[in-house]
């Protein structure tokens, strides 16, 4: 039985990789890709007719997933927390305009933390991007539960995230590949510092308490009550889902 607490968030973006967080379109494009897709998932859909679209963002980190949904659609209105200070103030300046327009707000919080500050069926939309993966399993599943809770009935949880294959031989096979891009990406570039933290990262996001997988993390969200939970896009792990808060 794990003995890790479920209420712990983690700091791992405290070192050179949260001071340097660009480098990720570097050695993993996929993901500033997602960042957009989620945008453009949530661009899609209805506007409220007499009120901003209400939508709270987990994990902002330097505001790349943030910035894709403030230019998808003009009537949203986002709360956007993150844990890491040092994210944050990049956030903060990569959004000055939009926060300046009083269209985002950011909140130094964990997940769990900002998502347990909000009423009860408060906010029509929870989004992320590949931030969730990063999370402790038990932590995880918390996470889940307070968006089900937060949201409005039909509201929808978009994320854009790193979902394990449940092929085992086939997982393992795509992280080498991933571990072997890394070693060329900043070799080329004489980042051997960055290459070893990044290295380390990707042991974190693989070991059995934080890996996430794909058919895992569906069962667990319908059985949290969200109905349908689907996927609309899958590219090796890089998957952008959705599970809907049923309507009343």
């Amino acid at each position: 039985m794990s003995t890790i607490p479920t209420d712990r968030a983690e700091r791992l973006f405290s070192g050179p990789i949260g001071a340097e967080y660009e480098m990720l379109k570097l050695i993993c494009p996929a993901a500033a890709a997602i960042s957009l897709r989620v945008g453009e998932f949530v661009a899609s859909l209805p506007a409220r007719p007499t009120r901003p679209l209400e939508l709270f963002e987990i994990g902002c980190g330097t505001g790349i997933t943030t910035q894709a949904l403030l230019e998808a659609r003009p009537d949203l209105a986002i709360t956007a927390v993150d844990n890491e200070p040092t994210m944050l103030a990049q956030a903060r300046g990569n959004l000055s305009r939009f926060v300046d327009q009083g269209r985002v707000r950011l909140v130094e919080a964990d997940a769990l933390s900002g998502l347990r500050e909000l009423p009860t069926e408060s906010v029509d939309v929870v989004a992320s991007g590949y931030a969730v993966h990063n999370f402790l399993n038990g932590y995880r599943d918390r996470v889940l539960s307070e968006i089900f809770r937060v949201l409005r009935p039909g509201g929808l949880f978009v994320n854009g995230d790193r979902y394990g294959l449940d092929d085992d031989a086939e997982h393992t096979r795509l992280t080498q590949e991933e571990a072997r891009h890394y070693f060329k990406a900043f070799s080329a570039i004489g980042r051997y510092d960055l290459l070893e933290q990044w290295i380390i990262h990707l042991f974190s996001d693989e070991s059995a308490d934080h890996l996430m997988r794909l058919g895992p993390a569906l069962t667990k969200m319908r059985d949290i009550g969200f109905d349908p939970a689907e996927v609309h896009f899958r590219d090796g792990v890089n998957t952008l889902l959705t599970a809907a808060k049923p309507a009343a």
